[in-house]
């Protein structure tokens, strides 16, 4: 308070004038180092203040403040919490896992402690946690993505090329992989959330792995669904010279058959995002789970814009959806119009003849 900052300004002033009081010869005597003056007296209990002196004995404006953690809560170990830092990478190295073939291969590389396995998803502790680093988690989702937390650059490489690629199905390209990155940390006094990119954690959470679950059910989802944007992105780009080269000419250059292969695949990605993934669905193991857990879950997927994107990427779909229907019909009808002039020279033909032989009748054409 304002009695305590003015014992320590005359503190101060005091040392100043004795400082000032010591002649050069006794300067040089000094030993040098770092000299500390404390200040306790008359100083509540729980605050010290201690003042930091150069090697002649000048002090300097620095001051290491220790709060009684009865005044702050528990400050040290909110210190020791700062430290517990990390990032969450989410891959898609696959369009699927094959569910029985990861849990073989993850027995045969983890205890069963390690392991945990829920409706849809695998948990494994890739180590534990310490009081001065956090764990590294891995979650294995069915639908091809991996999330990886407190993991470096080659533990997160390892767990790629020895685990996921065993038992993926229709397996990405390591280049046409899609990976996100995020980071983490723990907080003593905030509650769960997510900003730039950053999840904090309460400390109680550094070792309940189903907390990063409901978080990683929506990271993976957005993961999942940025593949899916990147693959309609390269359709549309694939696509984007037919309705110009309709414009210019008034013809298309790709067969009827070319033309229903895309459309199937624009319903093969269609479906995979509105009726076969999960990337729509509340996950199952919310069911069961705290509604705090839940609420944690939405709020991630608000922040991750999961439904205005879906509503983007079914609109994408349905405008590939018509131009490859126009394009369809307009083959079709290029077709039909190619049949109908078929006929006409074909009833010509025919008319031809019956004149022809008509005339010969009467004479008109005869043999010579």
């Amino acid at each position: 308070g304002r009695k305590t900052s003015g014992f320590l300004y005359l503190k101060m002033k005091k040392m100043k004038v004795r400082q000032q009081q010591i002649s050069p010869q006794q300067q040089q005597q000094q030993q040098p180092g770092l000299w500390a003056q404390k200040v306790t007296s008359d100083i509540p209990t729980g605050l010290h203040c201690q003042l930091v002196c150069g090697s002649l004995g000048t002090p300097t404006e620095d001051f290491a403040l220790n709060i009684a953690p009865g005044l702050f809560q528990d400050f040290d170990s909110h210190r020791t919490a700062a430290r517990q830092r990390g990032r969450i990478t989410l891959f898609c190295p696959a369009d699927s896992f094959d569910r029985k073939k990861l849990d073989e291969v993850l027995r045969a590389n983890f205890p069963s402690s390690a392991i945990k396995s829920y409706p849809d998803v695998f948990y494994v502790e890739y180590f534990a946690a310490t009081d001065e680093a956090p764990g590294g988690d891995l979650f294995f989702f069915d639908y091809g993505v991996v999330a990886c937390w407190g993991l470096d650059s080659a533990q997160e490489t390892t767990v790629m090329r020895t685990l996921a690629r065993q038992a993926a199905n229709q397996p990405v390209n390591i280049g046409d992989m899609e990976v996100d990155q995020f980071e983490f940390n723990y907080s003593s006094l905030e509650k769960p959330h997510i900003q730039n990119d950053t999840v904090t954690l309460h400390r109680k959470a550094a070792k309940d792995h189903q907390v990063k679950l409901a978080i990683s059910y929506a990271l993976a989802q957005s993961t999942k669904l940025s593949l899916h944007e990147r693959r309609v992105t390269e359709m549309v780009l694939e696509t984007k010279h037919l309705p110009e080269s309709l414009a210019r000419t008034g013809k298309v250059s790709l067969k009827s058959e070319t033309i229903a292969k895309l459309i199937g695949k624009v319903f093969i990605q269609k479906a995979a995002v509105n009726l076969l993934s999960s990337v729509l669905d509340t996950p199952e193991f919310f069911w069961r789970a705290p509604d705090s857990f839940q609420a944690l879950y939405e709020r991630i997927c608000e922040y991750l814009e999961l439904e205005e994107r879906v509503e983007v990427l079914n609109a994408r779909f349905a405008v590939l959806q018509e131009m490859l229907d126009m394009l369809r019909d307009h083959e079709n009808n290029h077709h039909n119009a190619r049949l109908e002039w078929i006929v006409i020279w074909l009833i010509v033909i025919e008319v031809v003849v019956g004149l022809l032989e008509v005339m010969g009748l009467f004479g008109l054409v005869g043999e010579h």
